[in-house]
């Protein structure tokens, strides 16, 4: 009996090792994608509920996600190899292309569409109208970057110059912003989500007025490659296209306590019902790409924004630094 039982932990031992030899196998099958993305924020939701729900890996593709800050940076670790594919804004694509790269850099799958940032005054306002923004201090981003621009055409819209009807501060960097807005500098802030739900929550600030509903559609936020990548890998970049609208549609599928609760392993310090807020807010005015396609409409919309904040180098056409037939392939 006792033969026969250890026979049979050998046969059990046996079946294990073979087992975790094929994970090992299957995992080893995995094609390494690097991403190299311009900050993290809830923002981004589509791509982290891609990873974390697995829709990467269904298509065998093992995700290397890393955290450039700053759009020149992000794209410096793309022309440089350090990464394979940048989700930064599009903009950075137009500015690159501009000084005439011999490897352009292509826009092939669109994660946002709409501007990201909510207007913050420092006390609370029951009527807000925006000509109140008239002779007050305006803690803003950095220039030439999407939501400084976005924010001028915004504020252009209703009638204010931004740099004549307020004083607008623009010389502190991105990750500084908040933190100057909570110490005491300026009156109103342009800020991203969850920053602006947890100022809100903690009394420091109050969200007033969306940039996003009132900028219209805009590649805000986009993944894109070098086109000699592109080309070597077609395959790879067609399947990661595949897991990324798989993730845009289950956003919009489920609650958003239930896409905050995919996320929240890559935002460990914010609290689950202000997750759940940020994506609810997002959700609602259509931030969040409901497919990777960018179309020609919206390409020329992002133009005319940075065109009017004197910040367009040159106009370049849709058809030559956007890919859309991966996107509609995959869309099919």
């Amino acid at each position: 009996m006792r033969k026969f039982k250890k026979v049979g932990i050998l046969l059990l031992t046996g079946i294990v090792i073979l087992a975790l030899s094929a994970c090992g196998k299957n995992n080893s099958k995995l094609e390494k994608v690097r991403i190299a993305e311009v900050t993290r924020s809830v923002f981004y939701a589509p791509q982290y509920v891609a990873i974390e729900k697995g829709f990467f890996e269904e298509e065998g593709l093992d995700i290397d996600l890393t955290t450039v800050p700053g759009g020149d940076k992000t794209m410096t670790a793309l022309i440089s190899d350090g990464a394979d594919v940048a989700l930064v804004g599009s903009e950075t694509s137009i500015y690159v292309n501009s000084q005439g790269t011999e490897d352009s850099i292509i826009n092939f799958a669109q994660v946002t569409q709409t501007d990201g940032t909510f207007l913050v005054a420092r006390n609370p306002i029951e009527n807000f109208s925006w000509d109140m923004l008239k002779d007050s201090t305006f803690l803003g981003q950095r220039k030439g970057g999407m939501p400084q621009m976005v924010g001028e055409f915004v504020l252009k819209k209703h009638g204010i110059d931004p740099h004549n009807d307020l004083d607008l501060i623009q010389n502190i960097d991105f990750a500084n912003i908040s933190s100057s807005f909570a110490s005491g500098t300026g009156e109103f802030v342009q800020l991203f989500e969850p920053t602006a739900s947890i100022f809100e929550m903690e009394g420091k600030g109050h969200i007033v007025a969306s940039f996003g509903e009132e900028s219209g559609h805009v590649p805000y936020t986009v993944f894109m490659a070098k086109n000699s990548y592109l080309k070597k890998n077609k395959e790879t970049i067609e399947k990661f296209t595949r897991a990324l609208y798989k993730a845009q549609k289950w956003v919009y599928e489920q609650p958003a306590e239930e896409v905050a609760k995919a996320i929240q392993p890559f935002f460990e310090d914010t609290e689950l019902d202000i997750l759940t807020s940020s994506i609810e807010r997002y959700k609602n005015q259509r931030s969040f790409a409901e497919n990777p396609l960018l179309d020609e409409e919206e390409w020329e919309n992002l133009q005319d924004i940075m065109d009017e904040a004197g910040e367009l180098p040159e106009r370049l056409e849709h058809s030559k630094f956007v890919n859309t037939e991966i996107a509609k392939k995959v869309m099919k």
